[in-house]
């Protein structure tokens, strides 16, 4: 399917490229419609200002496994993956492009059967997680993790999305 450079409604401070490369997702429309919800959520609970671009790459197992193996040295699949375009520093304008964020269609729709949600949040979590990492947010200690969590929590809470850590 080809790339459509699909803008959110004017008030989040990204453009948004949107790109189903490979996986069974929802329709383009659909993923349109979470990509932009979960981004102006994620936004909102940061309070990062400015403008930028966002590329979002909806994928498959294989796809996020090479990926994996190379920038991570993690050759298996995995749900999320981000790759910063410039490195973005709290309280600083946004740069030019945040960034991509890649899915893998197996693994996300694995993960929201066993923990028996509708595929649709997993994938606006994931969304707003892999943003989060975009805009400097990480969870490598306990005390990062709580702090992601909390605004990947409260993002979620503004869309009626249960707590996905509960």
């Amino acid at each position: 399917m080809p790339e459509d450079k699909l803008s959110v409604d004017g008030h989040s401070p990204v453009d948004i490229d949107i790109s189903i490369e490979a996986g069974a997702w929802p329709n383009e429309v659909s993923l349109t419609r979470l990509v932009d919800r979960a981004v102006d959520a994620a936004f909102a609970e940061t309070g990062v200002t400015g403008h930028s671009e966002l590329s979002i790459v909806f994928s498959d197992d294989a796809h996020i496994q090479t990926l994996n193996a190379g920038w991570r040295g993690k050759d298996k699949p995995t749900n999320v993956l981000s790759f910063p375009a410039f490195p973005y520093v709290q309280g600083k304008p946004l740069p030019p492009m945040l960034g991509d964020i890649v899915l893998a269609a197996e693994t996300v729709s694995r993960e929201a059967a066993l923990e028996d949600k509708p595929v649709e949040n997993h994938i606006t979590h994931l969304v707003i997680h892999g943003l989060l990492h975009l805009l400097g947010h990480d969870h490598e200690t306990d005390a990062e993790a709580e702090e992601m969590e909390a605004i990947e929590r409260a993002a979620l809470a503004r869309l009626a999305i249960p707590d996905p850590y509960a």
